[in-house]
Parts: structure tokens; C-alpha cells; sequence
């Protein structure tokens, strides 16, 4: 099968054609007919797998016919940069159509957005919160409406939109055809299909799995030794370039700092910068003016950069779901990709519910002349009120074959 089979507009395939797209993916193969006839669809597949151009190819295809410069398809993202990345591929698959499409989220200015609005546009991405600021203004307009595609649902909802949701579905009130897009389908986002999807079709690749192209490897090690043992892997592993991922946004900001004043060419993402400098981190990191991009989840979902070539868990994700959405932002479209955990004898229930996703034991790997006995600092993880002395905890040591305690190792 080609992208021939579709019977896209010419304008439409140019845009496929200078992108360089040859044959479709599972996903756009099973998902692209029934949007194109109109059905109300449900996609579900593994990221990385082409689930935006699934659903952006229809929707330029159904807005050759019609008006311009009304809101005529409207998709919903998770995050300010799925929402700006989802434009991006607009443009490149749109360039020949004519059509304009506009990014909608908070922490930047409304006004521009209203006079950008106010100019016309056909196919609005945006964020919950900044998109129910405009629909409550009155400088957005859903009358025109004809596409609403819900993308990253479970995500949407991980991250509480799903209250904001349900008042922008409340702001549709004739029919239109619904789109919803998500790798993994919890029973909130079953009960909301059932609400506001008509008859959908639904179409499914890999549940719930990881790409086949992306190779898992553990690193247990003491929760104190995980910065010394990253910088230890990322000198003795060949990498182009590496999404680190961790829990909080202070641990991303310090974790970057020390990268950076061990030379390497690193950024930071996470939620607390303004969004130039979320636009610059992923500027550089794309164009590889850095190497390394340091980031909580909000870089799990969305971030389409073929060349990375590992992502390295600093901190476990808390759950499969999480690890699934985390890895999938390399090995993607057939490139392959190593997905690098560090491992505290605390993620043990984590990392079997993984195993029992991947249906294997992941591989254990321990580092040559690396000190995995190396006590912690004595200033470190005292809580108010507690004696700051050593107190031992379980560490891994690979002498013995797995964690042990300072007690059972004299």
C-alpha cells in the first residue's frame, strides 16, 4: 500500500511527497479510510508510530472542499509543544493546500492569538485551559466546526483535563465528526467515547506496547549513586543524542547544571519555564545545538525528533503507562533506540509490571570499575528531626548478584 490508495487531493499529496512519506503506517493505513468517509474514529496505537499524520491528512483532505478562514477543524493537545508540534506538521504535509492553521495555549499573549484569530484561520491546535479562555471571550468560534480530534486522551486526562474537556464539548452543539486519538484507553476515557462519539470505528495497533524497535536495558544501582553512574553511562556509551527523564522540576533543573559543568551540551525542560524557553530547549535540541535534553514527562507524549537515540530514565517512571509514552520518543519510524533505566531496589513493583507489558526480563547491565560501593554522603537525606549520621540502606552490589545491606556486607 501507498499513500496513492488514498486518493488525497494533489495539493494534499504534495505535501505527503515533500515530506518525503513513501507508505503509510499501520496506524495511518487502518485510520485514514473511515476518517475520510466521515466516521466517528478511534485510533489507538503505540507512539512514534505516525498517529498525527493519521488524523492530519483527512482533515486537509475534507478542508479542501468548504470556506477558509473558519474554524472548520479544531484538535485538542495535551501540552504546549504537542500543540505547536502538531502545527508544525500541519504546515509541512498543508504547504501546498493554502490552508492556516494556529497553536492556542497559555503563557503567551491572548491578544495576538485573538488578532491571529480574528485574521482567519481554518484548523486551531490548542490547550484546554487557553482555548475555554477564548470560547468564554467570544474570539473563538466553534459555529463552523466539523472535526474535533481529542489527541493523547489519556494524557489530557493523566493531567486533569478531562473537566475542561467535557465544558468544550459542551460548546459544540451541532454535529460534527469526533476523533480520538490516544496509546493507551483507561476506563475514563471508555466512558467519555461512549458519551460523545457516534458508532466510532475503532482502530488498533500494538496495544499497550512498546516499539519493537527500541532495545530495554536496566541499571540497578543506590539511589545516591544515580547521578555518578549517569555521567559514568553517558561516557561509555555511544550516543547521538539523549532524553533524560526525571520525576520533578528542581531534580531537572540541578540534573542539567551538573551535565552542564561536566562539559556536555545539555537543556532542560519542565513546566515552570516560560515558553520561549521551552521553544528554545527544543530548538536546540532538534537542530542538535544540544545533545542532551533533560525533562520531566511533559516531554513523554508528542516530541516527534527522529535522531534520539537514547532516553534514559533517571528516575522510574511511576507507572507502565508512563514508561511506555517516556520510550517512545526514540526508535521511532524504524530508526532504532536504547531505553536506559536507572533502577533503585525501590522500583521493583515498576519495573516487574514492565516486564510483564514486555512479556521478558530486561536486562541487567553493571558498569566495569564503576563504585557501586560508595557510601552516601553523611549530610544527605535527613529529615527534620533526624540524627544526619550514616544511616546504611540496601545498595546493589554485583559481587553478590543483587541489593544487600551495609549489615550483610562486612
Amino acid at each position: 500500500m501507498n499513500f496513492e490508495t488514498f486518493n488525497l487531493h494533489p495539493s494534499v499529496m504534495a505535501g505527503v511527497r515533500a515530506l518525503g512519506y513513501s507508505e503509510p503506517t499501520p496506524i495511518q493505513a487502518k485510520a485514514i479510510p473511515p476518517i475520510i468517509e466521515g466516521r466517528d474514529v478511534i485510533g489507538q496505537a503505540q507512539t512514534g508510530t505516525g498517529k498525527t499524520a493519521a488524523f492530519i491528512l483527512p482533515i486537509l483532505q475534507r478542508l479542501q472542499l468548504g470556506p477558509r478562514g473558519r474554524i472548520r477543524a479544531l484538535i485538542i493537545s495535551p501540552t504546549r509543544e504537542l500543540a505547536e508540534q502538531t502545527c508544525e506538521v500541519i504546515s509541512g504535509l498543508g504547504g501546498k493546500t493554502g490552508l492556516r492553521s494556529l497553536a492556542v495555549y497559555g503563557g503567551v499573549s491572548m491578544e495576538q492569538q485573538t488578532r491571529k484569530l480574528r485574521a482567519g484561520v481554518d484548523i486551531v491546535v490548542a490547550c484546554p485551559g487557553r482555548l475555554l479562555d477564548h470560547l468564554w471571550k467570544g474570539t473563538l468560534n466553534l459555529e463552523k466546526l466539523e472535526t474535533l480530534v481529542i489527541d493523547e486522551a489519556d494524557r489530557m486526562f493523566d493531567m486533569g483535563f478531562l473537566p475542561d474537556t467535557r465544558n468544550i464539548l459542551k460548546c459544540i452543539l451541532h454535529k460534527h465528526q469526533t476523533l480520538l486519538f490516544s496509546a493507551t484507553m483507561p476506563d475514563d476515557i471508555r466512558k467519555l467515547v461512549l458519551e460523545v462519539m457516534d458508532k466510532p470505528v475503532t482502530v488498533q495497533v500494538d496495544q499497550t506496547l512498546p516499539a519493537k524497535s527500541v532495545s530495554h536495558a536496566l541499571y540497578p544501582v543506590s539511589p545516591h549513586l544515580k547521578t555518578a553512574l549517569l555521567k559514568a553511562i553517558l561516557k561509555s556509551v555511544k550516543t547521538d543524542s539523549v532524553l533524560i527523564f526525571t520525576r520533578t522540576k528542581h531534580r531537572t533543573e540541578r540534573l542539567a547544571q551538573q551535565l552542564e559543568r561536566d562539559g556536555y551540551r545539555v537543556t532542560s525542560l519542565q513546566g515552570n519555564l516560560a515558553q520561549n524557553r521551552r521553544q528554545e530547549a527544543l530548538d536546540g535540541f532538534r537542530d542538535g545545538s544540544y545533545k542532551i535534553l533533560v525533562a520531566t514527562d511533559i516531554a513523554a507524549r508528542g516530541l516527534d525528533i527522529l535522531s534520539i537515540s537514547h532516553v534514559i530514565n533517571y528516575d522510574m517512571p511511576d507507572t507502565t503507562d508512563a514508561y511506555i509514552h517516556r520510550i517512545g520518543r526514540t526508535g521511532r519510524v524504524n530508526n532504532n533506540g536504547d531505553a536506559l533505566t536507572l533502577a533503585t531496589s525501590e522500583d521493583t513493583e515498576v519495573v516487574n509490571a514492565i516486564e510483564k507489558i514486555l512479556k521478558k526480563k530486561i536486562e541487567r547491565r553493571t558498569l566495569e570499575n564503576f563504585n557501586y560501593g560508595t557510601p552516601p554522603s553523611p549530610r544527605v537525606s535527613a529529615r527534620p528531626g533526624q540524627n544526619r549520621r550514616f544511616n546504611p540502606e540496601r545498595r546493589f552490589a554485583p559481587a553478590r548478584g543483587g541489593w544487600v545491606t551495609a549489615a550483610n556486607t562486612r
